[in-house]
């Protein structure tokens, strides 16, 4: 007959056996993987970087399907596929915060560029691909150039459903933009939204994040994201953040008004109790560089009171976007149509220059930032004709034209009948390292994946299309040591995929989505320069996408096996 103290003893010895076994049963398992075809993929003999930031342990990496099935000794597992990885970095999958591929996916689904370079996800929404009305979907077929594509989707989530089934080689997930939800309800005029309409506004915005979308984002220098009240932006980023989503900014100034655009963006956060992003971190202008650290404070102390604020960033000197932004806001107060009507009139065209030629307060002046039409460079014309001046600044094209720079620049969109595509060089150097050094700052292209082949060789374009995140691992990381390999690696993986919310990914774990890269950390590189941009990395050995490889030895396998990823609040 058991004593009394046996009996007590029972609860202990079962708890001890309860341990045994949870410590025997992933050993036994692999034990048990040991004949062929146990894994789809065994990376062998790796360096394995988590994306935790913790130190790196060197093991085997063992994939089934679609998942991470284990981390480990596997020498005596079998695999249909083995790949050597000794001397190499294994990593989760790289995270591109802002990707403007929504338009380069449709026309070449492999997304060569960045994949060359280790992205597996890219994150959209800066200006989203839905809700769109058929006059929004008129207007975006008018204005298309080189990169052509029909628009058969309506919402956010049916276009990220239209490329995952057209095939395409990362996944890919989506912000809803302010703007576009803007224009849909309000048009794009320069009027403050009434009531009723920032009701239907906000309306959209719980429709697309039931479907899946990652929150809601800005551009705030842009016609007609710029047109919206704080208010306005707090009413939509409150419905957002029912469904767990986030807010991210291009922020209404990154220049002389930096500072209030930071303050701007925190009070959205603390208002709406949202986690918020600031988009391409950076003090734009000479006479704004020293603001940066004033920008760094204001956010410290947000995160400090317990507000949820990180940023992204590009690793290069210069940004990118229309020649239409040395222009007021105003000039776009109707769309673009208005625009060019604008500049066909003497009296305005004149009010204009002066304008551009004006420091103020009242938007973000990118000529004046640039310093000289010497810091202006023309990368992309829809027109023909044109077409010979990319790559000359606008100082030269002015020389060519023999007429005054701004009043080039005005030619030069009236005669394109577009935005006309330009690279501002507005950043510092030391800027960028103090940024890249800040524990809460991730990593974005803010630009479109491409090919050296095809319709992309139209046109130039910005290097980081080809060069950002090699250049991060290379220039900054090995040659110049600004922040260690396993915090390089943390901030392109693990740190977006938290801040998003990503669901098993983000992070080399069992159970985790097998979005795996295999790197020589000490050959990773970037090659685009602003003269030849359109030049691949080198150095990514190869890349898996949800257990399917994607990049092999460095080239292109064909395989599509990215997916739509939706944020947390999906409901249907």
């Amino acid at each position: 007959m058991p004593t009394a103290n046996s009996l007590n003893a029972i609860p202990r010895i079962i708890s001890i056996c309860l341990i045994i076994t949870a410590l025997l049963v992933p050993l036994s398992t692999v034990r048990g993987q040991t004949t062929q075809g146990a894994f789809d993929v065994i990376i062998r003999s790796g360096v394995i970087y988590d994306g935790t930031g913790r130190a790196p342990i060197h093991a085997d990496v063992g994939i089934r399907g679609d998942r991470i099935a284990v981390i480990g000794n596997l020498k005596s597992a079998a695999a249909t596929t083995i790949i050597d990885a000794a001397g190499l970095a294994v990593a989760p999958g790289f995270i591109n915060m802002l990707s403007h591929s929504e338009s380069s996916l449709l026309v070449d689904g492999r997304s060569q560029g960045e994949l060359r370079e280790g992205v597996t996800t890219q994150i959209f929404g800066e200006s989203s691909m839905g809700p769109l009305s058929d006059e929004m979907k008129r207007r975006r077929q008018a204005a298309q150039g080189d990169v052509r594509f029909e628009i058969p989707w309506t919402t956010l989530s049916d276009y990220l459903r239209f490329l995952e089934k057209r095939g395409i080689s990362q996944n890919v997930a989506s912000f809803i933009g302010a703007g576009t939800i803007r224009e849909y309800v309000v048009g794009l005029e320069d009027k403050r939204a009434t009531p009723e309409q920032i009701a239907r506004m906000c309306e959209l915005v719980r429709r697309e994040m039931e479907a899946g979308a990652l929150g809601i984002t800005t551009a705030l220098i842009y016609a007609p994201a710029f047109y919206a009240s704080t208010e306005e932006l707090i009413a939509m980023c409150k419905v957002a953040a029912m469904y767990k989503g986030k807010y991210t900014a291009h922020m209404r100034n990154e220049g002389n008004e930096l500072l209030d655009g930071v303050k701007e963006l925190i009070r959205i956060s603390r208002e709406a109790q949202i986690p918020a992003e600031i988009y391409h971190l950076k003090a734009a202008g000479r006479d704004n560089w020293n603001k940066i650290d004033q920008a760094f404070a204001l956010v410290e102390a947000a995160r400090k009171n317990g507000l949820k604020i990180t940023a992204d960033m590009y690793t290069y000197t210069a940004g990118a976007t229309g020649l239409t932004a040395c222009m007021p806001p105003w000039v776009l107060d109707g769309g673009f149509d208005a625009l060019l009507k604008r500049l066909q009139d003497p009296a305005t065209r004149a009010k204009i220059a002066t304008a551009v030629r004006t420091e103020t307060k009242g938007w973000e002046n990118l000529y004046l930032n640039a310093g000289s039409p010497d810091g202006i460079l023309l990368v992309g014309f829809r027109s023909e004709t044109l077409k010979p001046l990319i790559g000359k600044t606008l100082s030269e094209a002015a020389t060519i034209r023999g007429k005054d720079p701004v009043e080039t620049m005005m030619d030069l969109i009236l005669e394109d009948r577009s935005r006309v595509e330009t690279v501002y060089f507005l950043i510092n150097e030391e800027n960028i390292k103090k940024q890249i050094r800040r524990p809460w700052v991730s990593f974005g292209s803010d630009a479109a994946s491409m090919a050296p082949e095809g319709v992309f060789l139209k046109s130039s374009t910005h290097p980081r299309a080809y060069g950002n995140f090699a250049r991060l691992l290379g220039k900054y990381v090995r040659e110049e040591k600004v922040i260690s390999l396993r915090e390089a690696i943390r901030r392109l993986s693990g740190l977006p995929a938290a801040n998003l919310g990503l669901d098993h990914r983000g992070f080399l774990k069992p159970g985790m989505f097998a979005d795996v890269v295999v790197f020589d950390p000490k050959a990773i590189a970037d090659h685009a320069t602003f003269e030849k941009p359109h030049q691949y990395s080198t150095g990514m050995r190869h890349v898996f996408v949800n257990g399917v490889q994607v990049l092999k030895d460095g080239e292109h396998t064909g395989a599509k096996s990215g997916r739509a990823v939706w944020g947390p609040g999906k409901i249907n």
